[in-house]
């Protein structure tokens, strides 16, 4: 008996011995972690988050406008020679007051044959009625070799007695006198029958003139 409590008194000590240290447990670790620094957390920022600074906008150069094509320049249209020229009037000029008070003519002109002469009802200004009558008969005297530069008409009230005077053109190659018997009939048959055939003119006679001088056909 005394022999069994020789061997468990010394157990029982150790154990009592080993729970002793058992409750002095050695420093944590987290004790020893406590004392280190605190690394410092950096927060990397998520693509999303990243500062929104707006990018600069490119500004756009206006497009210069285009200037407007430069039009083509017209060809000239070559105006027809008129029958007559300073210090001779023309028939062909009218203004438009004019135009407006027109009166009804017969224009005569030779036929192929030289044989009649036929007329052609045409309507001219009032205010200028016998300047546009020779005007409209000398418009298809002139040809090649025989060309008018211009006429001028006087008509006197009193006889009723119309002065036409003619001029050739300088390079003219044949002269009044020179024309043939058809010609004289086209041109100065033409004339004298309409300036006289046509009662609003009120002329009586013609007589022609070249250049002031009389004309003996």
């Amino acid at each position: 008996m005394n022999r069994l409590k020789n061997y468990f008194i010394p157990l029982i000590g150790g154990v009592f011995i080993l729970s002793l240290s058992s409750c002095t447990s050695p420093p944590t670790v987290e004790s020893d972690n406590a004392n280190l620094p605190t690394p410092a957390t950096t927060n990397t920022p998520l693509p999303n988050q990243l500062d929104s600074t707006p990018a600069p906008v490119e500004s756009q150069t206006p497009v210069a406008s285009q200037p407007d094509s430069i039009p083509a320049t017209p060809t000239p249209v070559q105006q027809q020679k008129p029958v007559t020229s300073q210090p001779f009037t023309t028939g062909a000029k009218t203004t438009t007051a004019q135009a407006q008070n027109t009166i009804s003519l017969n224009i005569y002109q030779a036929d192929s044959q030289c044989q009649t002469l036929v007329p052609e009802k045409i309507a001219v200004p009032a205010g200028s009625s016998v300047d546009a009558a020779v005007g409209k008969v000398l418009e298809k005297a002139s040809s090649g070799d025989f060309d008018l530069a211009g006429y001028r008409v006087n008509v006197n009230s009193q006889s009723g007695v119309a002065t036409v005077d003619l001029r050739l053109a300088p390079n003219a190659q044949r002269q009044f006198l020179s024309l043939s018997t058809c010609e004289q009939f086209a041109l100065f048959g033409s004339l004298r029958k309409t300036l006289v055939d046509n009662a609003q003119l009120k002329i009586k006679d013609v007589r022609f003139t070249e250049q002031g001088q009389d004309l003996e056909l």
